[in-house]
């Protein structure tokens, strides 16, 4: 999984102070290392294999929680049809293209595109749903992320379609996904009045259950198992995308969304330094360089970066 920042949608208490950042710590952390978990996973799974493999075990690892903490389903259709939205636009679609990709593309390119969230969701939460008016900085912001993947794109080095363009772009429509579905949240689920872990199992859950009705058409071709690609799967899916969706809950009520959100800052930086370390990936100087000037479309975007006001006292 990728880096992503719900609404807060939470009523009960949050955890102390030195629990939210450890939480934060270790979900920047296991988000980082997911790419690596997919890149080692393909080697004996096919790409949806991945895909099916941790929104399966997430939900198996989320629902093990609603039971020891006997929390209660929703009944409100509503949110059922919301979530089930969620469930394609938030997990179904951008792990597919996540894990498709990176057949083509290095794990720690992965997480740099993953970087580009927060500004998907400025694009989706200000053009598309309207709940939030862009000002001038925001779409400057905008403007010099697009910039930064460009740079990480590098088209000097030609734009023919080949599987790495693709795969790239495929990371892209997988931020678009996050970004989507980050704004659908806010516009629609603000205010669902589901804790954080049950928000969660619904998303994932519901997500694992499509894979499941999905099976006989993506997930039944051979496979190839050794303790590298065991191991992997079940921190993708436990962990990646079964615990740590509480953790970033639960930093989001503490926090607030906004800076809950720096994980984005974290995770990419974990990537590329597990794929180059255990992975033997090399890195291109445009990937780096392009993924600060998408920091800095952040940062812009949102209002954490201003330009200098003059004194209106200067001469």
């Amino acid at each position: 999984m990728t880096s992503r920042t719900p609404p807060p949608v939470l009523a009960a208490p949050a955890p102390s102070s030195a629990a939210t950042t450890v939480q934060f710590v270790l979900l920047g952390v296991i988000w980082g290392a997911s790419f690596l978990f997919m890149k080692v996973g393909l080697g004996g799974l096919s790409a949806p294999q991945v895909a099916w493999s941790r929104l399966v075990l997430g939900a198996l690892t989320l629902g093990v929680f609603m039971l020891v903490r006997r929390e209660r389903l929703p009944r409100n259709p509503r949110i059922w049809a919301h979530m089930t939205v969620l469930a394609v636009t938030f997990c179904v679609v951008p792990y597919l293209l996540f894990a498709w990709a990176e057949q083509h593309v290095s794990s720690g390119l992965g997480s740099i595109y993953n970087a580009t969230t927060p500004i998907m969701t400025a694009i989706a939460a200000g053009l598309l749903f309207r709940v939030e008016k862009l000002s001038v900085l925001q779409i400057l912001g905008i403007a010099v992320g697009i910039g930064g993947v460009v740079v990480i794109i590098g088209p000097w080095h030609g734009l023919g379609l080949s599987d790495d363009l693709v795969a790239q772009l495929a990371l892209l429509g997988a931020t678009a996904c996050y970004g989507f579905s980050l704004a659908y949240m806010r516009r629609f689920l603000a205010n669902s009045g589901t804790t954080a872990l049950t928000f969660s199992f619904l998303n994932i859950g519901i997500g694992a259950v499509i894979m499941l009705l999905l099976t006989p058409a993506i997930a039944l071709t051979p496979i190839r198992l050794d303790l590298p690609i065991v191991v992997s799967m079940l921190l993708l899916g436990c962990l990646g995308t079964g615990v740590a969706y509480i953790w970033n809950q639960n930093a989001v009520r503490a926090w607030g969304p906004t800076r809950a959100s720096t994980v984005t800052y974290v995770t990419p930086v974990v990537g590329v330094v597990l794929g180059v370390l255990l992975l033997g990936e090399t890195v291109s100087w445009n990937e780096p360089v392009g993924a600060l000037i998408v920091f800095a479309g952040i940062l812009l975007a949102q209002g954490r970066l201003r330009f200098p006001r003059r004194s209106a006292a200067a001469r």
